[in-house]
């Protein structure tokens, strides 16, 4: 006699369209990091003065993009409590909805101002989205096919990390900068009408409570820090009275933010995890290599389309190596860290993170282009080698029940760790440039002298106006650029450094033979 079948706890007419609820969910995910992707290779362009950008300072590309990251990362947490709460499929619909209007706003941005609104904007939206697409995930599979599903989910991601700077260099080659923002809204249309068809809706019957407290504390907090780092790099003048009183404030903020979520009943931000040394030392690692790559991402755009003349085309495919090695290795991790175990294999990509970052200081304008390939390349295996081991480590440092808190919490790491090290390499970069232009902007008036010191494009922006008097600042500025470069990749390499020691001192060793076995469907559940 045969066994009964169990009861499956997935409606059928839901269980029949399962993958096609898939492929929607991929597709909504899929626009809000080919955003960030595309954006990459953009920034030279936006940072052109009008007419064909905006004429964006260094500091303003640096809040047009962590404008989006900062408010990402501090409604992450509560966006998936309100999904819990009202239901999942609510808030995708509403999410998607905001993040498309935030980008047809982007698009037509009148001044860099209303762009770093507009992203802002975009990132509200993306907040819910991205919690929602893997929750509902999670309710239209059953458990044996969980594993598979959250595979392919997670290659959609890599995908758009992969496409977005070819997509976006090939938008910027036939039309308008606003297009790469643009391109997002007939997407957006598609996936809300497949949306409304295809994915059923699904709460927590019990959500956890909210806490608006501790999200504008913490946004509060990161925006202060952020704005006083990046208007020290803007002045090149950390001692500035007024640097200084926003980044102390801002450091006042996260303080009492940390203080207000450690006596909280229902913390968006559970501080008694960092009591655990190895949790602690795998989120520093996630924030640390975010940290050196997103600055090298930002000085790389404009080493390859400024200083080395590259179309934003050719600068997109330049990157690919990057999200290639990424792709290649990212699945086959588990291998080495299986051999080597968790320590060996993260201390060993954060060194090869180092020393990809040390060859950006030897780099020149005339590099064999071949090099930069190699190290962009060397570099997506060394990030490769980070993400899974520290993922693996913070699910296994925690109960099973706090998995979701856990990957969202890594995920709210990712996303701070970039936006300091934009804003930090970024002020960096900039100070280092307006030392080594200063001197070579004498001939031109006093009024234009502190617009064409503040980067690259706006040294060379003026020059084009200047016509053939203007030819002799373009060596002086390429030259000032690759010594603020060979700086700031150096203060990269240092701050990579430091992430190895920590996890060379705090991670666990190779795990007993068969333990990563018997956690992996704790690990796929939790999305990682």
């Amino acid at each position: 006699m045969t066994s009964p079948v169990p009861a499956s706890r997935i409606p059928e007419a839901v269980h029949r369209r399962r993958w096609a609820i898939l492929g929607v969910l991929m597709l909504s995910l899929l626009i809000v990091v080919l955003d960030n992707s595309i954006l990459n290779v953009a920034i030279k362009t936006i940072a052109t003065p009008a007419p064909t950008g905006l004429g964006a300072t260094q500091s303003e590309i640096e809040w047009a993009i962590n404008s989006y990251t900062l408010v990402f990362a501090g409604l992450l947490f509560t966006a998936g409590l309100v999904g819990d709460r009202i239901g999942r499929k609510k808030v995708l619909l509403g999410g998607i909805a905001v993040f498309g209007i935030g980008s047809a706003l982007a698009a037509e941005s009148g001044s860099p101002g209303q762009l770093i609104a507009y992203r802002a904007l975009m990132a509200l939206g993306a907040a819910f989205v991205m919690p929602a697409t893997l929750a509902v995930l999670m309710n239209v599979f059953e458990r044996e096919e969980q594993p598979k599903a959250i595979g392919i989910w997670a290659g959609g991601v890599g995908l758009a990390i992969a496409i977005g700077p070819i997509t976006g260099g090939a938008l910027l080659d036939h039309f308008w900068w606003g297009s790469v923002f643009f391109v997002n809204v007939p997407i957006v249309i598609i996936a809300l009408v497949l949306m409304a068809w295809l994915v059923p809706d699904s709460r927590d019957p019990k959500p956890g409570r909210l806490d608006p407290v501790g999200v504008v504390l913490s946004v509060v907090g990161l925006v202060l820090l952020v704005y006083g780092i990046i208007k020290g790099g803007e002045l090149a003048d950390f001692t500035d009275a007024k640097v200084l009183a926003t980044i102390l404030a801002g450091l006042a903020v996260l303080t009492a933010f940390v203080v207000f979520e450690k006596r909280s009943d229902h913390p968006s931000l559970d501080v008694t995890y960092f009591r655990n040394k190895v949790f602690s030392a795998a989120m520093s690692a996630i924030a640390l290599v975010f940290f050196a790559l997103m600055g090298v991402t930002f000085f790389g755009v404009f080493y390859t389309q400024s200083v080395r003349g590259y179309s934003p085309l050719e600068s997109g495919v330049l990157m690919l190596p990057l999200a290639a090695a990424q792709l290649l290795f990212a699945p086959r991790a588990r291998l080495v860290v299986d051999r080597f175990g968790n320590k060996a294999t993260t201390t060993g990509g954060l060194l090869l993170i180092a020393a990809t970052l040390a060859a950006f200081a030897a780099f020149e304008a005339d590099t064999p282009i071949w090099l930069l390939e190699v190290v962009f390349f060397l570099m997506g295996t060394g990030m490769a080698h980070i993400m899974t081991p520290t993922s693996v480590v913070i699910m296994q440092a925690l109960p099973r029940e706090k998995a979701g808190s856990a990957s969202a919490l890594s995920n709210t790491f990712r996303q701070v760790g970039g936006a300091l090290g934009i804003a930090v390499l970024g002020s960096v970069l900039a100070t280092s440039y307006r030392d080594g232009i200063e001197d070579k902007l004498g001939l031109l008036p006093p009024g234009v002298r502190a617009t064409a010191g503040e980067s690259i494009e706006a040294t060379l922006g003026v020059a084009e106006k200047l016509g053939p008097r203007g030819e002799a600042l373009v060596t002086p500025a390429h030259d000032a650029f690759l010594h603020a470069m060979h700086v700031t990749a150096l203060c990269g390499t240092g701050v990579a450094l430091i992430g190895a020691v920590v996890t060379a001192l705090f991670l666990p060793g190779r795990p007993p033979a068969g333990q990563r076995r018997e956690e992996e469907p704790e690990l796929v559940a939790a999305g990682e």
